[in-house]
């Protein structure tokens, strides 16, 4: 028998589940019958796999049609079927999608109907008593909507946020999303995957440089877990990089920079220990570290974040240019632009460092005066739009 396509919504039982099914009916036989509609299973597909597996013949009964199918599949499965969040958000798409299919569907109908009633009315003829009926059942009813019947339908179960990152992972990787369906991989895990097979390789580095200054976009991967979705905030408003694919950089950087040089290099607290992978990857030692004090609250597990490093590195012997020492914690109140971070560490580079080209790795903002200013003290900035484009905060 085929499967009708509303129940392939859900996965189908494997391993030692479905092993414990055919067990199950092999010793106390079938006892609850299997729905079927046109001809199709609407319920009980992994019961019938067994029946097959153990040359029983298969119970069936008719779908009596009292709830439309989806809710049918929906109530048999919802309190019976142990699934994680992430599948419930990817079946949530196949369910909305279908519904969009019955809600146009119906839309046609009642267009017709429609057609024919004003016909009928323009020639001054009664309709057909049975498109009369059906016409007084199917036109007074309101206009739906696909997504909100979908949520309510899952009683809860997932919301629109999940449902449009499972959407966007059928759309651009059907394979990713069928695993997210079997349980195989959680939503925050194919999302994961899909990034690093559209992530594009930065442009290249042009120029020799004394004077590094970096924001890396790092990738906190389970570092920084926002609720139950296992993407930093930096993910929210660009695409980060990896610890690899950030190491990876190292030839290029190597080869534009002097052999005396200093990097002064961004990092959050819980990705202190891995920057220093980066570190060494691109040439440099540690040697030092201002502290910002950002003085508002930043999200964090362990305590209230207030604080992010600038790690000072050197290549070579490359000590400041003049002997005046700055304050190693430097209190600005952080602004609402996220990773923007205030001008006052770039003049205190300007004032250690006097001699020698400059430049900013992965500079993401459109701010003009900044911009200008930049240029004006020497400045080169080197950014990928691709990799790196300019978000604010909501």
């Amino acid at each position: 028998m085929k499967y009708h396509e509303t129940a392939n919504i859900f996965p189908l039982m494997e391993g030692k589940e479905f092993d414990a099914l055919v067990r199950d009916i092999e010793t106390k036989g079938q006892q609850e019958p299997i729905t079927t509609l046109d001809g199709k299973i609407l319920d009980g597909r992994n019961r019938y796999r067994a029946c097959v597996e153990l040359n029983i013949p298969p119970i069936c009964r008719s779908y009596d049609g009292k709830l439309s199918p989806h809710q049918f599949v929906l109530s048999r499965n919802l309190h019976r079927r142990h699934l994680s969040k992430s599948q419930w958000a990817a079946i949530a798409v196949d369910i909305q999608e279908n519904l969009a299919e019955e809600i146009a569907e119906e839309k046609r109908e009642k267009n017709r109907l429609l057609a024919l009633k004003r016909e009928s009315e323009k020639r001054g003829e009664q309709l057909d008593p049975e498109i009369e009926k059906q016409v007084s059942v199917l036109l007074p009813k309101p206009a739906r909507d696909a997504r909100e019947e979908t949520v309510q339908l899952l009683a809860g179960r997932t919301s629109g946020k999940p449902i449009s990152d499972a959407k966007n992972i059928k759309e651009e990787a059907p394979d990713l999303f069928d695993d997210v369906v079997k349980g195989e991989t959680t939503l925050s895990q194919a999302k994961r995957e899909l990034k690093d097979r559209n992530f594009v390789p930065p442009d290249p580095i042009e120029g020799m440089y004394r004077v590094w200054y970096a924001d890396s976009p790092w990738d906190y991967g389970n570092k920084g877990i926002i609720n139950d979705d296992n993407y930093g905030r930096a993910e929210r408003h660009y695409p980060t990089m990896s610890i690899e694919q950030l190491c990876d950089m190292g030839d290029e950087i190597k080869a534009h920079c002097e052999k005396d040089a200093v990097l002064f290099m961004w990092v959050t607290s819980p990705m202190l220990d891995v920057s220093f992978q980066v570190i060494e990857g691109w040439g440099f030692k540690y040697k030092s570290s201002f502290i910002w004090n950002k003085v508002r609250h930043n999200f964090a597990h362990y305590n209230s974040m207030r604080h992010e490093f600038l790690l000072i590195c050197t290549r070579g012997s490359c000590t400041p240019d003049i002997k005046e020492l700055e304050p190693s914690i430097i209190t600005e109140e952080r602004n609402t632009i996220h990773s923007r971070k205030p001008e006052r560490f770039r003049d205190i580079i300007d004032m250690l460092y006097t001699q020698g080209n400059r430049i900013e790795m992965f500079a993401r903002f459109d701010d003009e005066e900044i911009n200008q200013r930049r240029k004006e003290r020497g400045w080169e900035t080197w950014e990928n739009e691709v990799n790196t484009p300019i978000t604010r905060d909501s």
